[in-house]
This record gives C-alpha cells, structure tokens and sequence, in this order.
C-alpha cells in the first residue's frame, strides 16, 4: 500500500487484491508510514495511542453513564489493569482499533440520545460503525446493537424508521464502498461462503480458556478454579443469563413509562452490544469461517462491554449496599492488579508473535533469505516468512480448508506437484513448528525430500547442491 500497490497480498507468490481482511488497520498503519514512521513501528505506536485513548474513552463513558467521576475513573482503572486488554494492545492487531471506534460510536448514541434525537449525532454514530466494520467484519454486530437500541428506545414506529433509516445513511457508504470494491477487483464481498460447520469441541475449551482468563487473572487461581467441573462455564452461563434478564427488564420499564425521564442508554447499549457480538462471532464459526477460535483478540470486544457492566451495577447498588460495592471494588481492582504485573513481568521479557525471538534469531529465515530469487518458497507460515525475508511464498496443499471444514479434492497432486518442484531445484519446503499455522501433513508433504536445514523447530527441504 505504501509503494502504491493497492490493498494486495503481497505475503503470497499470487499478490491478489485482498477481501478476506477489511482495511482500516493497514491504512492507519500507511498513514503512519506517510510521515516515515515505520508500519512495524508503528503498530507499536498505534497500541500504545490506542491503549491511551480507549482508556480515556472508558473514563468519559463511565462518568456520562453513571454522573460520577469516581466511577469514570474506576472504569478506566479496570481496563488499564486488566493483562487481556493489555496483551491485546501490545500485539499488532485491529481489535484495539475496533474497540476505539466501538466505544466512540457509544459515545455518539449517547449524545444521540440525550439531546432530543438529534440526526446529526445518529450519523456520526453510523459512519464510525462503518469505519469499526472496515476494521473487523464483526464491526455489523455494533450495527445489529444499534439497530435494536433505536426499537427499544423510542416508542412509535415512526421514530423507529426514522432513526434506522438516519443510522443507516452514515452506515452504509462504508460498508457498501467496500463491498463494492471487493467484488470488482476479488468476484467476492468477503471472501467467503456459506457452509454449515459446526464448532469443534476444541474451540469451545479454547473459549473456556480464555474467558477464565479474565474473569481470574491469578494464573494459580485461575487453574485451581479451573480444576472444579464446569466452574467457568456456569459462571459464563450466569452472567450472560443474567444479562438477558436485565436486558428485557430494562426494555420493559422503558414502555412501561413513557412519561419518565429516558434514563441512560450506555449500560443497555454495552448489554446488546454482548449478545450482538457474541451472535455474529457464532454465526461466523458456524457458517462463513471455521478457521475463527475463540482467542483473546476475538473475545476482547466483549470484555469492554463487560467492565461497563460491572461499573453500570457498582453504580447501582452503591446506595443500597455501599460496603459490599467498596469490598466487592478493591477485591477486583486487586486481582487484575496481580494479573497486570504477572502479564508485565511476561512482556518485558521479549517480543510476542512474529515479534520473538524464535523468529527474529531464526536461522531458518537466514537460509531462506539468500536463496536465489527465482527459488519458490512453500511454507505453512507464509506471514513470518515475508516479514523477515521480503520474499513471497507459495500456501501448502491440504487436505481441509481451513474456512469452511470442507475436504479438498486433489491434495495427492498438489503434493506431487510440490514434491517435484523442490526435487528440480526450483522451490523449497520450509516447515515451522510452533507457529500459528502448524500443518497437519508434514509427513505427508515431506516424504522422501531432502532435508537442506534444521533449526530453531524449522526444518526446510530442498534440491542437494
């Protein structure tokens, strides 16, 4: 992008215009890069700014919904404490980007709200979920939570409509630009396809994982209470029912007195916005991505929303049982503050990712960076490989694809096909051990080749010379 190429993927030998991935987070990283400041540096830049002004997003948020500034600076005090939300800031992801643009978007709903419905602010609302979707395709749950806010909200269908149909003006450029593009240059909006495949066992104990996580940032803690059956997953099961519970009570009160004042709109928008998003992250497991796990990056929309929750119910209860809230309050703060320093304690150590050491001091990189340069290179991590050699690389064959589950035909001649190339001396098999990309067929793809280079959990096969 920066050299004027266009969105494309440049980590692979084909270079296609890129659909699978919105562009919001590259282009801010290109936009970085006009004022020569890196794009690896400056993701760096980029999570340390974001880490900054979601919490300060989550202070104002915190004091417009509950009127108190010890509550505001509570919740931005939770969320710089808690090690998920700082692991995710400290990696190069778009999920921080998401969350700024998610929580300016709350912000907007509520001046939406508390100024008389003004269009203005409903627009501003719309075209940052716009810009929040070109940075995660997940960004439509914000829309879905918006949408279902605005039928909750007012109280005759001419307002409903009016408000949908104003939310959608600023909605739509971004989304339907997009889509636009992506099935001019690709022949597809997304990437993707319907097919049901439903979620592995192992992806729900990853779930499990990574919300026990949050929920007890102790690691001895945590794995003590993991030990008690289906600990995490009550505790899951309580807190969404009970979230549900106050969501329609919520709605119930506000029909049931129109004539009250309207009362604050972020404690139900970050409700919604759980379900909404946790639906959308399902339904794209199930039907459009079966490669999606239930990882930090994909569950910490849900953690910002929970942590408004916690503040919204805090600020509740403060009059009825003060001390509760004050024993309650410190016990939470405390933990996430033993949690924060243990995940410091990890990070200062050394790079996450693409970041560590084990790539960055990888011989196997070294190797691969002085072949010849019509020499292809096949590799199950094709990322790390261009980001440490400059050289674009050739995907392996597999039996499954990885999106929809389904078997693919003709992985016999895609290994004969590889096999031949790297016994011509015209390609190169580098396999990692690992990564983020294991393959399931190193056997497979790597019988009878020989082995050119071993180190580091990399072995790469090739032509003798």
């Amino acid at each position: 992008m920066l050299s004027g190429n266009g969105y494309r993927e440049a980590w692979l030998a084909s270079n296609g215009p890129v659909t699978h991935f919105p562009p919001a987070y590259p282009s801010v990283l290109v936009f970085l890069g006009w004022f020569g400041l890196d794009p690896l540096r400056g993701a760096r830049f980029l999570g340390a700014v974001l880490f900054g002004l979601n919490s300060a997003l989550l202070g104002i948020l915190g004091w417009r919904m509950t009127r108190s500034l010890p509550a505001g600076l509570i919740l931005a005090a939770l969320f710089v404490l808690n090690d998920s939300l700082l692991r995710l800031h400290a990696t190069a992801l778009s999920e921080p980007l998401f969350i700024f643009l998610g929580l300016l978007s709350f912000w907007m709903f509520d001046l939406y709200h508390e100024r008389d419905a003004h269009w203005l602010w409903l627009i501003a609302c719309g075209s940052l979920v716009g810009m929040a979707s070109l940075t995660r395709y997940a960004g439509l749950a914000l829309a879905a939570t918006f949408a279902v806010a605005l039928l909750a909200l007012h109280r005759t269908w001419r307002q409903r409509w009016v408000g949908l149909g104003i939310f959608v003006t600023g909605l739509l450029p971004w989304i339907g630009g997009w889509a636009v593009r992506n099935a001019w240059v690709g022949g597809t909006v997304t990437n993707r396809i319907l097919v049901w495949h439903p979620i592995a066992e192992s992806n729900v104990d990853t779930a499990l994982r990574t919300v026990s996580a949050f929920l007890m940032p102790v690691e001895v803690w945590r794995q003590a209470l993991s030990r008690i059956p289906g600990f995490f997953a009550t505790m899951m099961v309580v807190i969404l029912g009970a979230i549900a519970i106050w969501i329609i009570l919520r709605v119930k009160q506000t029909h049931a007195s129109p004539d009250r004042p309207a009362a604050e709109v972020l404690s139900l928008l970050s409700a919604l916005f759980v379900f909404g998003y946790l639906a959308s992250i399902l339904a794209a497991m199930c039907f459009f991505d079966a490669s999606t796990k239930f990882k930090l990056r994909i569950l910490a929309p849900t953690y910002v929303s929970l942590l408004i929750l916690v503040v919204a119910l805090g600020s509740w209860a403060w009059s009825r049982r003060r001390y509760l809230v004050v024993g309650l309050g410190l016990a939470i703060l405390a933990f996430s503050a033993c949690g924060q320093a243990a995940a410091l304690a990890e990070l200062v150590k050394g790079g996450q990712g693409y970041a560590s050491f084990r790539w960055y001091d990888s011989q196997a990189m070294v190797f691969l960076r002085v072949l010849p340069a019509e020499v292809m290179i096949y590799t199950n991590e094709p990322g790390a490989v261009y980001l440490y050699t400059g050289r674009a690389t050739y995907v392996l064959p597999d039996r499954v694809d990885p999106v929809t589950a389904a078997e693919r035909p003709g992985f016999e001649r895609g290994v004969e096909e590889l096999q031949l190339a790297v016994r011509s001396g015209k390609a190169v098999l580098a396999l990692f051990s690992g990564g983020d990309a294991p393959t399931q067929d190193a056997a497979a793809l790597s019988e009878r080749l020989p082995l050119v280079h071993k180190s580091g959990g990399a072995e790469i096969y090739g032509a003798v010379r």
